[in-house]
């Protein structure tokens, strides 16, 4: 006991008391969108239509504005706003983020769906469930976690599907051919319910089937656990990359994926990860991310995007779109983004 408590502090966890000399008591109380109103307006905020100021905060938040508060606040007074600073703008700030959310996320799913599709299509010559062989992935993935993830969904499934036909049984009044007819149409509204009620041998479905249940994390793992550098380059050249950038950016998309899904501030995150950045003058890249700078904020991301959504389908205005967003809200502050003043002009954006 006394050694793994040494080994755990020695890792940086220390359990002993969740207490210091430098935490406080939290004392703040919970106060309603009126007086969150004051509390804006005792801080410099000035506030010119305080309907539409308390209807905004009524639906968004005070606390979830904080974030968006914090470049229009004094440095090294805490809250306390710069001369000024209008409730709309933080408003126009929050809006910015929420539509480059949508965008970014947009471009994100489009690359889901395609990576489930080269991992597929890529590596077809091993069979329709060659993911059940623990030969094809590195020593140290989990694939036993891999298996029982999918064992888990298509039971799951199954269960689900047995609830609907319980349901369905419940209908006194529907012919028992029509109850047989919403029995048949519950089995086929998933391929996870419908293998397991049609197939029993192999045990779990194939694997273009499989991709589909993995989250942008678990496909992130799946290709970076790949044994075999032949099949993780036929996976990446399909995006003109190489297999270490590919590794390196769906980690990034993992990351971006989930601050979006869970409508948190994207705009000037600074990443906790560093993407790649590419330098082989092979691949088309922006200019102003040539360098050895560490390149964590947004800027790299968005160059991301565009590279894979032009391979994914040349014919995207997904450039368009975010050059239009930029154009509607033009007083954010790109430099917190990692964008310089011209971006918009470097010859990435029109593909070199």
């Amino acid at each position: 006991m006394i050694a793994s408590l040494i080994k755990l502090k020695s890792r940086g966890y220390f359990f002993a008391s969740n207490k210091s000399k430098d935490m406080a008591v939290f004392t703040k109380p919970a106060i309603p969108p009126s007086e969150q109103l004051n509390c804006l307006k005792d801080r410099g905020l000035i506030i010119q239509d305080e309907a539409q100021a308390l209807a905004f905060l009524t639906h968004v938040s005070f606390f979830r504005l904080t974030p968006y508060m914090r470049p229009f606040q004094i440095k090294d007074n805490e809250h306390q706003f710069e001369e000024n600073v209008y409730f709309e703008q933080l408003i126009q700030l929050y809006s910015f983020d929420r539509h480059l959310r949508l965008l970014v996320i947009d471009a994100i799913e489009r690359i889901e769906v395609s990576i489930r599709a080269h991992l597929s299509n890529e590596l077809y010559e091993y069979g329709a469930h060659w993911y059940l062989n623990s030969e094809h992935f590195k020593n140290n993935y989990k694939h036993s976690r891999l298996i029982q993830t999918i064992r888990d969904k298509q039971k799951s499934a199954l269960e689900d599907y047995h609830d609907d036909c319980r349901q369905i049984e419940q209908i006194l009044t529907a012919e028992p051919s029509y109850k047989s007819y919403l029995k048949d149409k519950r089995k086929k509204e998933s391929y996870a319910r419908h293998y397991a009620l049609t197939y029993h041998q192999p045990e779990l479905m194939p694997t273009w089937a499989m991709l589909e249940e993995l989250s942008l994390g678990e496909l992130s793992h799946f290709y970076k656990a790949l044994a075999k550098d032949k099949d993780k380059k036929k996976v990446a050249q399909g995006f003109g990359l190489y297999p270490p950038i590919l590794e390196s950016w769906l980690h990034t998309l993992t990351v971006i994926r989930n601050i979006c899904a869970h409508h948190s501030r994207l705009w000037n995150r600074e990443l906790s990860i560093k993407p790649i950045n590419p330098i082989k003058k092979d691949l088309c890249w922006p200019h102003y991310l040539n360098t050895q700078h560490r390149h964590t904020r947004l800027s790299i991301v968005l160059s991301i995007l565009y590279h894979m959504m032009k391979i994914i389908n040349p014919q995207t205005t997904w450039g368009e779109q975010l050059f239009s967003l930029f154009e509607v809200f033009p007083e954010i502050p790109i430099k917190d983004m990692g964008l310089p003043d011209n971006w918009v002009h470097d010859d990435f954006w029109d593909r070199c």
